[in-house]
């Protein structure tokens, strides 16, 4: 792995004929990525998250190697654009109320045959077939039911893990499974259990030893739990819909646990393509910095201080400084406490200021991984100290999704 002034330079080369603001990818370390993910998924196929990635050419790319094979997508307008793009295998991991979305899926075979969708309740079946319109809306919806993952502990009293499915126990994914089977238009045809409190959740926080053993020991005793319910879970579903074709788990911090249990199929990963800086913090694996933006040095205010221009590209999830991008190279350079990272300009402040010139390039890291496309319209592939390609995010091809 290169030293951060070294790629610095490289990437001042590369884009010395562009103006910043701009953003990259670095691909032999988006594709390092891509090798190490595939090393802890220990041969079982990785479906990409494509909120984490948000560029069509980087899916195709990632989707081309052996090991990766379909997609999880956020919105049910995306998982339909990718379909009608020629991605065969998407499956959307949150429930939709898309009422125009669900009528065109339901009346189409392609994407019919393609898409697979989550529900967690009868009512997002009522709202499906409310949906069809009419005799053209029948194809057979796939669905995929989702577990919750949540720790619970002194008797539920306390709850560890992301809200997101009322489905807990294999009691309860058995019944709705036994509602999806007495009802026409539906089949099930996969099960998801994602475990963000392991997966998202960092267990190596730099000058925080005592809560980074904390979440050591909460995600230890959540790993025992989840094995057990996960796979109980899987043998009830499964003795109603013997021809469950996939059972998905894990995200980019748990790959390899997740791998190994014996009743998950495929694993979900996509921030261990670029790695945010949310995922600079654990002990189980090290990626390599994949996706950067750039702005440009427009004042210098003073001794130790440079004012770039824009810059406030909050993350989402719980308000807090780690959610702001993080100011990287040249090393050094931090935010000014009472403006942190502005709207329109973003003092910054440290002695590598001091070496900057106006229209120099500070390169900075998103917390989060996608969510930096939704701020560019375009990315810079960097290969060495050379742009090989531009390719459009998302939001460049006129799809801004949520």
């Amino acid at each position: 792995m290169s030293a951060p002034h070294a790629d610095r330079a490289r990437y001042d080369r590369a884009t010395a004929h562009l103006d910043a603001p701009l953003a990259i990818v670095d691909l032999p370390a988006f594709d390092d990525n891509a090798d190490d993910l595939l090393r802890r998924a220990r041969g079982k196929p990785i479906r990409v998250a494509s909120k984490s990635v948000r560029c069509r050419a980087l899916l195709e790319r990632v989707l081309e190697r052996d090991g990766f094979a379909g997609i999880m997508s956020f919105t049910l307008a995306e998982s339909l654009w990718l379909a009608r793009s020629g991605f065969d295998d998407v499956l959307l991991a949150y429930p939709s109320a898309d009422r125009a979305g669900f009528a065109e899926l339901a009346g189409d075979p392609k994407l019919a045959a393609a898409v697979t969708v989550m529900v967690d309740d009868t009512a997002q079946l009522d709202l499906i077939d409310a949906s069809r319109g009419g005799p053209g809306g029948s194809e057979e919806i796939r669905v995929c039911l989702e577990l919750d993952t949540s720790l619970h502990l002194l008797g539920g009293l306390v709850r560890v893990g992301p809200r997101r499915s009322p489905l807990r126990t294999p009691a309860g994914l058995a019944d709705l499974a036994r509602a999806i089977a007495h009802r026409p238009g539906f089949r099930l045809v996969g099960l998801m259990a994602y475990e963000g409190h392991i997966a998202g959740v960092g267990d190596a926080i730099a000058g925080r030893p005592l809560r980074s053993r904390a979440i050591r020991l909460m995600q230890s005793a959540a790993k025992k739990e989840l094995v057990a319910r996960r796979a109980e879970t899987v043998h009830a579903v499964r003795a109603v819909a013997p021809d469950l074709e996939f059972v998905n788990g894990g995200g980019t911090g748990s790959v390899q646990h997740t791998a190994a249990e014996d009743s998950v199929t495929e694993i979900a990963a996509g921030s261990g393509l670029f790695v945010p800086r949310l995922f600079d913090h654990y002990t189980s694996f090290r990626g390599r910095p994949a996706a950067l933006f750039a702005q440009p040095v427009v004042r210098r205010p003073g001794v130790g201080v440079v004012t770039v221009l824009g810059g406030g590209y909050p993350a989402s999830g719980a308000a807090g400084a780690d959610r702001l991008p993080q100011p990287y190279l040249p090393e050094g350079l931090r935010y000014n406490p009472l403006e942190g990272a502005g709207e329109v300009q973003t003092p910054l402040l440290g002695s590598a200021a001091d070496d900057l010139l106006i229209g120099d390039k500070v390169w900075f890291r998103h917390a989060k991984a996608g969510e930096l496309c939704e701020r560019f319209d375009e990315l810079q592939l960097v290969d060495g100290d050379r742009v090989v390609a531009t390719v459009p995010t998302y939001r460049g091809e006129g799809c801004t999704f949520l």
